[in-house]
């Protein structure tokens, strides 16, 4: 029998389905290792996830999450554990592998987008964890993305604001070269310059720079770097990552990472994504 629907970020069993055998197996894992001897699991691992990804979805502090749910610093040593043993970006690879397959595409992509997002901090992450964007003027840090051209996380690093989209193209490069080797093309704004592009070069990619063509005002779209903006777009339906709230740079990419996860197993069951906005 299936739990009750108590909140709209809660998981409808169809998404359960898509997410359980990964956590299922870590928890295995970590008993058959070793580390949870004298301990006999007595946490929901569903509930535990319900409760991370409300967190995400609705943006409130952890020790705000509600009464019904395990205790929040019980949810937060899962998140954290999940989040260094990588099973937030396992769970997005997985997932984005079958939608694409839905989408009747190679299951890994040849072509990725590149692009940044510079977002205001909260008062949690120290003065030294931040940068500031001059061009935007913003104080914070700066969200670096690659996806493929459906939209999909294949990569993202989380720096301070200061840090130039060139130098962090250069680590997210080769990140992308390293898990996805079928990746030759890249497309990029006029923020990724010649020291990035001859990095994408030694390693097989092709980094395009798509400009806006001279003389033009005011909003446009343009080939191919749409989709990434629309993938930012995306996590804003996250309030959690409407600002920056997270002490740790690696905490900040798990959210994102949980964001992705949502919306792709969303998109494989066909069921809506509420927006909190209107919530």
């Amino acid at each position: 029998m299936s739990p009750p629907h108590r909140y709209p970020s809660d998981l409808s069993d169809a998404r359960w389905n898509l997410i359980e055998p990964v956590l299922t197996a870590w928890r295995a894992d970590r008993r058959g290792n070793g580390l949870d001897i004298g301990r006999p699991p007595v946490h929901d691992l569903r509930r535990i996830m319900e409760a991370i990804l409300y967190v995400d979805r609705t943006g409130i502090p952890w020790r705000y999450l509600p009464h019904d749910f395990p205790h929040w610093n019980t949810v937060y040593h899962y998140f954290g554990h999940w989040q260094q043993d990588g099973i937030f970006e396992q769970l997005n690879g997985l997932l984005r592998h079958q939608v694409r397959e839905a989408e009747g595409r190679n299951r890994e992509p040849s072509a990725c987008v590149l692009d940044s997002q510079s977002v205001k901090t909260s008062a949690n992450v120290h003065r030294t964890g931040q940068g500031t964007d001059a061009g935007k003027r913003i104080v914070g840090r700066k969200r670096h993305l690659g996806i493929d051209t459906l939209g999909l996380l294949l990569a993202v690093m989380v720096t301070a604001a200061d840090v130039s989209d060139t130098a962090a193209g250069i680590d997210l490069l080769t990140r992308i070269a390293t898990a996805h080797p079928r990746i030759t093309k890249a497309w990029a704004d006029s923020g990724y310059r010649t020291t990035a592009i001859d990095h994408g070069a030694r390693l097989g990619i092709d980094v395009h720079v798509v400009q806006r063509a001279p003389g033009t005002k005011g909003f446009k779209v343009l080939p191919r770097r749409w989709t990434v903006e629309r993938s930012f777009g995306w996590l804003m339906h996250h309030r959690r990552l409407a600002r920056d709230y997270e002490t740790h740079p690696h905490r900040s990419e798990a959210m994102i990472h949980l964001a992705m996860i949502d919306l792709m197993s969303r998109r494989l069951t066909t069921e809506s994504t509420p927006n909190w906005r209107g919530t």
